[in-house]
């Protein structure tokens, strides 16, 4: 009994190490936080280590104790560019994910937006076409059980990085997920992220 509540109080302090990381150096990385958190608390990295929500519940508690109006007014503002850019790319059906839909997005937050389209080029043909600078790279994910590699662009809204990875249309009828055994990404609509923005 002794040793299971050690563990969990390791557990805590790790989750809060890393919330204070995510939170104040701008770490997005979930497991690159857990990897730094693990050696400020001195603790092998591999043993004991918090899930991605242990984390998340510390940060939301790290930003209600530290950084509550700070944080509340920087959510709102980086919910307010994502709306933006939904509605400019809505014919790409775009989907909130990450920090910025979870409500945990610290002061150096990017946006994170799922497009899905019978046409992955067009995405780029339309950056093109409108002189939108863009950096493109690609990222490995989980199409239900299937790994893909999909084309992601990254544009730039004053300062804010929009990060844009687009799909299939067939993509919005599957569970995403980073890892295979992971849990689904959770995403939303545009109407969803309005609702969202009117109660921040």
């Amino acid at each position: 009994m002794a040793r299971e509540s050690g563990r969990n109080d390791t557990r805590s302090r790790i989750a809060h190490f890393a919330a204070r990381l995510m939170a104040e150096d701008g770490i997005e990385d979930y497991a690159l936080a857990k990897r730094k958190a693990a050696r400020q608390a001195g603790v092998p990295e591999t043993r004991e280590l918090p899930t991605n929500e242990e984390i998340d519940a510390a940060l939301r508690t790290y930003q209600q104790i530290y950084h509550h109006e700070e944080h509340r007014d920087r959510l709102r503002e980086l919910r307010v560019k994502a709306i933006r850019a939904m509605r400019e790319l809505v014919q790409f059906n775009p989907h909130l994910t990450g920090s910025v839909l979870n409500g945990n997005a610290g002061k150096y937050a990017d946006i994170n937006l799922q497009l899905f389209t019978d046409n992955v080029k067009a995405v780029e043909l339309y950056l093109i076409d409108r002189r939108i600078l863009y950096k493109a790279a690609q990222s490995r994910i989980y199409s239900g059980r299937e790994l893909r590699t999909v084309p992601v662009y990254t544009v730039v809204d004053d300062g804010t990085e929009i990060e844009l990875t687009v799909f299939s249309m067939h993509d919005l009828r599957v569970s995403l997920r980073t890892c295979l055994e992971g849990k689904a990404i959770k995403r939303a609509k545009l109407s969803a992220v309005e609702a969202l923005l009117a109660g921040t």
